[in-house]
């Protein structure tokens, strides 16, 4: 079933509202009345869409973490680094939305959601069987990587990108290459 791109326009209008708001101020500061004025719709519109302000940010999140794991499954076929260049140029292309869950005045829970989605993604890439792995428990060797590869993204948003999506893939796949 197709959607009414009118539907999409509205929605697009209200996520895209949300995410320059929380750059302004805290999530929990924000009103209803907020996204209406923001996106330039009613109140009423906004709760045609969406039940509250928290499913709205519900479904901008899963929105991201969905097309993350659409573009790894896309990837599957590259190299690690080739798969990581095609993450940075997401992540560049939607800087605003990931700059400010990662490291302004974003929704913490997002950080939770996405280092568990990093989590997801990394366990396939560590070898236990590896001499450099060899009397570690498999859940705090991904859970390390994770940790890291999710501080490095706030470092790369925190400091305005001081590197291009492509050195960091492969900064990034380096010291994978190293701890995995």
């Amino acid at each position: 079933m197709k959607v009414d791109r009118r539907i999409l326009k509205t929605q697009e209008a209200l996520k895209k509202a949300l995410t320059e708001l929380m750059a302004e101020k805290s999530f929990d500061h924000i009103t209803i009345q907020d996204l209406s004025d923001k996106a330039n719709v009613s109140r009423g519109t906004i709760y045609l869409h969406y039940v509250d302000k928290y499913d709205l940010l519900d479904k901008l999140i899963a929105a991201h973490i969905n097309e993350l794991r659409r573009l790894c499954i896309e990837s599957a076929h590259l190299s690690f680094t080739e798969a990581e260049i095609v993450w940075f140029e997401y992540l560049e292309a939607n800087y605003l939305f990931f700059s400010t869950m990662l490291v302004s005045k974003g929704a913490p829970y997002f950080r939770t959601q996405f280092l568990e989605f990093m989590i997801d993604e990394l366990r396939e890439e560590v070898d236990m069987n590896e001499a450099r792995n060899r009397g570690l428990n498999e859940e705090v060797v991904v859970r390390y990587a994770a940790s890291a590869v999710v501080g490095i993204m706030e470092w790369w948003f925190l400091n305005d990108k001081p590197l291009s999506p492509v050195e960091m893939a492969e900064q990034i796949g380096m010291l994978l290459d190293r701890k995995l």
